[in-house]
């Protein structure tokens, strides 16, 4: 793993406004509150946590799909957005990958086409556009003769979804952000679609944040872990370390809902109940307190700080912070 963070992220906020009435106090929805990440080149960071906790939207702001609040996004050492760092030469560096295969895609345009626009709006002559996408095409296991003057409409879900993954390889990026990639595939499909994205990450030397809902495909693919709730990183990890013994009770109980097909390890009760508070006004202290079966009172009161625990990664808890007030034992690994 290098040194130096291909990708990193300071003080990432993004609040959506709401609607107020007459003399009442403006709120805002906390979808991303003052997150900070890093991502290595070569490796693929899986990002997990419930709907709602900030993960789509983590992912929009990346692209700069959406406009932060607060907070920068530094690549390859420069400032996004700056004099140094163009907004398009980012996002000939980084594509990104999305759930909706068919939404992703132009009706109108055929499959060729779509994989060439990119390359084409880069300046890449339309002769050299089309060759770029025939090969890509036969990379992503679809045979150019038959599938290049296609519609979306005409194939499926899976030749779908290779085919976004065909043109999003079609700018030669460092960084691909896969969102929910293959969570509308049924699962002979996406076994395959995965390790596709496994043959090209080694092939094309690329990297990868992989945003799922989906805890054994992410850890099947991911090298390290993020971990999110309600807007905020609660624990980032190696990805075989935080399935075995993680460091925040949340984290635990994402690991004890894996369903299992030995008999032998059922699940005997519910490991997380009710739901994620409001965002809008999210609990003052540890967010996640109103859920945590080993909350203790000073929780309601003091917020954790993600910062590292021993040598296994980093959580935000204060079993693990000194002096935080925090009177239980810490949790033991299952």
């Amino acid at each position: 793993m290098a040194a130096a963070p291909l990708l990193e992220v300071k003080g990432l906020v993004k609040h959506f406004p709401l609607k107020a009435g007459i003399g009442a106090p403006r709120q805002v929805v906390r979808a991303v509150d003052q997150i900070d990440f890093r991502v290595y080149s070569g490796e693929t960071l899986g990002v997990v946590g419930e709907s709602g906790c900030g993960k789509s939207t983590t992912a929009r702001l990346l692209m700069n799909l959406i406009e932060p609040t607060a907070g920068e996004i530094i690549f390859d050492g420069c400032r996004v957005g700056s004099r140094d760092l163009p907004l398009k030469e980012f996002r000939r560096q980084v594509q990104m990958v999305f759930q909706d295969s068919y939404a992703s895609l132009n009706p109108r345009m055929t499959i060729e086409d779509s994989i060439a626009f990119g390359a084409r709006v880069h300046g890449t002559s339309a002769d050299a556009a089309l060759k770029r996408a025939h090969e890509l095409l036969d990379r992503v296991g679809l045979e150019p003769r038959r599938f290049a003057g296609r519609y979306p409409h005409e194939l499926s879900g899976g030749q779908r979804q290779r085919i976004n993954i065909a043109r999003a390889l079609a700018l030669q990026p460092r960084l691909v952000i896969l969102d929910e990639a293959v969570s509308a595939l049924d699962k002979s499909v996406e076994a395959q679609v995965l390790n596709l994205l496994l043959d090209l990450k080694q092939d094309f030397g690329l990297t990868y944040v992989f945003i799922s809902h989906d805890l054994h495909v992410v850890r099947y693919i991911s090298d390290r872990v993020m971990v999110m709730y309600l807007g905020e990183v609660v624990e980032v990890g190696e990805a075989q370390a935080l399935f075995e013994a993680p460091l925040h009770p949340y984290t635990r109980a994402l690991t004890e809902s894996m369903p299992s097909m030995d008999p032998d390890h059922r699940t005997e009760k519910v490991p997380l109940t009710g739901d994620p508070p409001n965002p809008i006004n999210p609990p003052a202290g540890c967010r996640f307190h109103p859920r945590c079966p080993v909350a203790a009172g000073v929780c309601g009161s003091r917020s954790p700080v993600l910062q590292t625990v021993g040598s296994a990664g980093m959580a935000a808890c204060l079993i693990h912070q000194p002096d935080s007030g925090y009177g239980a034992p810490e949790v033991a690994a299952p």
